[in-house]
């Protein structure tokens, strides 16, 4: 026989033989193994081998699939904690009222979702009993991240538990009238409940990790200790096919965070049918968390399967396992037991031998329902595992069956997602199925009815002392954050004073004015900077020596920059995060420090700062996610605009995230010009999300790489730099009766509007005002405010309108953003409106270049100024031919 070893190149040829016999010996004895035995009992040889080697500390990498059976047997599982009687009666009151829920909803078209749960009960019923921690106890309690489509199984156990009434139930997906349910985990619809919102989809498991992650932050940096915290991720097994999902796989290992378990939920059903039809994906799942660093337990078979292993002397029915579809699997659970025995016994003659020594029932039960998601032993097996296990995440592959106990007409159907009621013969079968004391007279008016054992049964006394004993009720949302003080006013009033004859970009205050707040004696050790990396790019690098990058490593080598004043330094507490290229995961990170002062009642102040291009664009999803975690902080979009970045081109020119950005009613949107605009608006936004009346919004502001002369701020303009517009410098008349207008500016538009308004003056004997729009999104917010109230008999006139109120001529708005931002106040504006934007693609040039391209320029203003003026008839239209003439337009 051919030596393997010698023909077959690997690593292995690289490194020395010092045996080179012995080494041939081992080979032919696998090579005699495989004659004599077979191919299956050498591959047996070689895997006991690897787990000798390993159990002896040898080390080795680890295979990254193992059979498709469970990983803890049934001889190794611990003794169960619980009254498993009285936990089956529980979880049957949760799944008939879980679908009696949706079923009544869908009188009113609402919808629902009943199938995910009723695969799932189990795996939510043991965690509840037995794992969660609640927030009433030690520490934090618990971080769950409830698959989104399971929703109606939480609010049955909580109305078993005496937190929801029938009539909430009953108002399931009707929120309008303010006592309803929302669809899926959503905390600002329910913010007691509900802590995370999970269901677009890969976000929960990308944030399940980073929340862990941020965890340990906390509690390395000393602000709190978080170890008896545990985040729980539920997901599904489609889920998974998310790019989010499984983004940050190697972070959680390659940071040992045993504190974070992901629940995976196998019914082998996507939304519209098999996760992976022609393969297996609890395989697939298994050797991409086993490669990436994972401790994976997979729990997939239930007690009755047991009898079937031990008849299996010669692996045949393993082998089976491992080479059946999903799809086939799928077709196993709906088919009589004669097609069982044809099509998955009938593969070999050893299957067809075992096959004989089985009941149709034995079959039909190992088949159609028996499962290591549905059985509570199996589940509190693999749940005191995850915990027990240490250095690591935990993985738990928990195959079910999607829509059990819901009927025929509902397991394992691939339309099953979209099947929003069960008919009352249906429900009748399932009280049966489920062994529930509800008469046939509770259906008498047609409708399904909820079922609920007493306040003071046991059932409701054991949940509520189980409960209890572990902190009190799952899931909750608390919030005890006490208000923080104001900063100093030191740190602002270094921007307040200007730049002087230096230039200094926007970005560069912006940075130097949190610098300052770090290092406030109250709050400073509360700010969370965020980059996801090119920190040196927006001017952070001064952060590092004195701040710190976080790494639970601390900085286990010598910096290459250590000898440079500003280097590279690692520390277990350190406040950076500094996450490398991943903005889904930066942005991962400020939505668990953003909601900390829930999460843990521990406020922190994020300032997650990147490329405006790369943000609400890139990761806007993850943006109303925050909003909906009631999460606040500081967004920051440096490098704005579409001409600020020169010679970047198209992919980096962002002309629209103020556009995408104003669709969030939580999020507060500036677009400062100057460095004490940024100073007032941060002053304010610190009051208004951390001061003594709190609102749950975040802020997002754009700053700018152009260096300009920072202006010291006038007097008494605070107020309209945080409604969003004030006038910054008023035009001198040249005469009497010359014409007049107001050029609005935002960013560093301002800029070209200041030249303009010389050009204006000296060229044409025009005279314009200059206003500073520090925020076209929160004027436009003010005015449909006034909108509403007029609806309610309230007269109140906008800010816009107000502040440019007998405001000579008119307005001309000009912004580095497209005109529709500017544009979003027009219809509040008294005076003649038009504006100037970036429109279109962006592209490589000059700054100078990019903004005679786009027509924002000074020049471009001006003649924009003047034609406006000519069509009101104020100068005469050949003055704007001359004015295009003569600036070359």
């Amino acid at each position: 026989m051919t030596d393997p070893v010698a023909t077959l190149p690997s690593e292995l040829d690289q490194l020395p033989d010092r045996d080179p016999e012995e080494t041939a010996e081992w080979a032919a004895s696998l090579d005699a193994v495989t004659k004599a035995a077979g191919p299956h009992r050498a591959a047996y040889l070689m895997r006991r081998s690897l787990q000798h080697a390993e159990g002896a500390g040898i080390a080795l990498p680890k295979l990254l699939e193992s059979d498709y059976v469970n990983t803890i047997p049934t001889s190794a599982e611990p003794a169960f904690d619980g009254d498993l009687e009285m936990e089956s009666r529980i979880t049957a009151w949760n799944r008939w009222n879980a679908a009696a829920m949706v079923t009544r909803g869908a009188r009113y078209g609402v919808g629902g979702h009943i199938a995910t749960f009723a695969s799932a009960a189990w795996l939510y019923e043991t965690g509840f009993n037995h794992f969660f921690r609640g927030k009433e106890g030690d520490g934090s309690g618990d971080q769950l991240y409830i698959q989104g489509h399971a929703s109606p199984g939480i609010y049955a156990r909580a109305f078993l538990d005496g937190r929801l009434s029938e009539q909430q139930l009953d108002n399931f997906r009707q929120e309008s009238g303010g006592d309803g349910l929302p669809s899926y985990p959503h905390p600002r619809r329910l913010p007691w409940l509900w802590e995370f919102p999970t269901v677009s989809m890969g976000l929960g498991p990308l944030s399940a990790i980073y929340q862990a992650r941020f965890n340990r932050y906390l509690t390395n940096r000393k602000i709190k200790d978080t170890s008896n915290s545990h985040v729980w991720a539920f997901l599904g097994d489609g889920e998974m096919d998310e790019p989010e999902s499984t983004a940050a796989l190697a972070l959680a290992a390659r940071e040992q965070l045993d504190n974070l378990t992901f629940v995976i939920n196998c019914n082998l059903q996507r939304l519209d049918g098999p996760v992976r039809a022609n393969f297996r994906v609890v395989q697939e799942l298994e050797g991409a968390f086993r490669g990436a660093g994972w401790n994976v337990i997979k729990t997939l078979w239930g007690n009755a399967w047991d009898e079937l292993f031990q008849l299996d002397t010669t692996g045949a029915l393993i082998r089976r396992l491992r080479e059946v579809p999903d799809a086939q699997f799928q077709t196993y659970a709906t088919r009589d037991v004669a097609y069982i025995r044809e099509h998955f016994f009938g593969a070999e003659p050893a299957l067809a031998e075992l096959a004989k020594l089985l009941s149709d029932a034995k079959i039909a039960e190992c088949f159609y329902s028996s499962r290591g998601g549905h059985e509570a032993r199996k589940v509190y097996a693999a749940y005191r595992a995850a915990l027990e296990h240490k250095g690591a995440p935990t993985v738990i592959l928990a195959q079910t069956v999607k829509g059990y106990t819901l009927g025929k007409g509902f397991e394992s159907k691939n339309a099953n997602h979209q099947m929003k009621k069960l008919s009352i013969d249906e429900f009748k079968g399932m009280r049966e199925l489920l062994g529930l004391p509800i008469p046939d007279s509770a259906f008498e008016d047609g409708l399904v009815p909820y079922g609920h054992p007493g306040a003071d049964s046991p059932e409701v006394r054991y949940l509520q002392e189980r409960r209890a004993a572990l902190g009190g009720p799952a899931p909750a949302r608390r919030v005890h954050a006490a208000a923080l003080p104001q900063p100093e006013e030191r740190a602002f009033k270094a921007l307040y004073k200007g730049s002087g004859k230096q230039e200094m970009a926007t970005t560069m205050a912006f940075v130097r004015l949190v610098k300052d707040l770090m290092r406030d004696k109250e709050t400073g050790r509360r700010w969370v900077p965020i980059v996801p990396d090119e920190a040196r790019t927006f001017g952070m690098e001064s952060l590092f020596p004195s701040a710190g990058i976080y790494s639970p490593l601390g900085q286990t080598y010598e910096p290459v920059d250590r000898d440079q004043l500003m280097y590279y330094k690692e520390a277990k507490d350190g406040q950076i995060l500094n996450e490398g290229i991943t903005e889904a995961g930066a942005m991962a990170d400020f939505i668990a420090a953003a909601s900390s002062y829930a999460t843990h009642g521990e406020t922190m102040i994020p300032f997650y700062i990147f490329y405006s291009m790369f943000g609400w664009q890139r990761t806007g999803d993850q943006m109303w996610q925050l909003a909906d975690q009631l999460g606040k902080g500081f967004i920051v979009g440096a490098t704005a605009g579409r001409t600020t970045l020169t010679g970047e081109g198209l992919q980096h020119a962002d002309g629209h995230s103020h556009l995408i950005a104003s669709t969030n009613p939580a999020s507060l949107n500036y677009d400062p010009a100057f460095a004490y605009e940024i100073a007032v608006i941060v002053k304010d936004g610190l009051r208004r999300m951390y001061g003594p009346e709190a609102e749950n919004v975040f802020y997002y502001l754009t700053v700018y790489n152009e260096p300009k002369q920072q202006p010291a701020m006038p007097e008494g303009v605070e107020e309209g730099i945080v409604k969003g517009l004030y006038r910054f410098k008023e035009g001198t008349p040249a005469s009497a009766d010359a014409p007049r207008l107001q050029l609005l500016g935002s960013g560093t538009a301002i800029h070209w509007a200041l030249k303009a308004q010389e050009l204006l003056a000296s060229d044409w004997g025009v005279t314009a005002d200059v206003w500073s729009a520090t925020s076209w999104g929160e004027l436009r917010r003010e005015a449909l405010e006034c909108d509403e109230a007029l609806l309610r008999g309230e007269e109140r006139v906008p800010y816009v309108t107000q502040a440019l109120s007998g405001a000579p001529g008119p307005v001309l708005a000009v912004s580095d953003w497209m005109r529709a931002v500017p544009d979003s106040i027009s219809q509040w504006v008294e005076q003649d409106w038009s504006s100037l934007g970036t429109d279109g693609f962006g592209l490589s040039d000059t700054r100078e270049g990019a903004r005679r391209h786009f027509g924002v320029d000074a020049e471009s203003v001006a003649v924009a100024a003047l034609a406006q003026l000519a069509r009101r008839g104020e100068i005469p239209a050949s003055k704007v031919k001359e004015a295009r003439e003569k600036y070359g337009l």
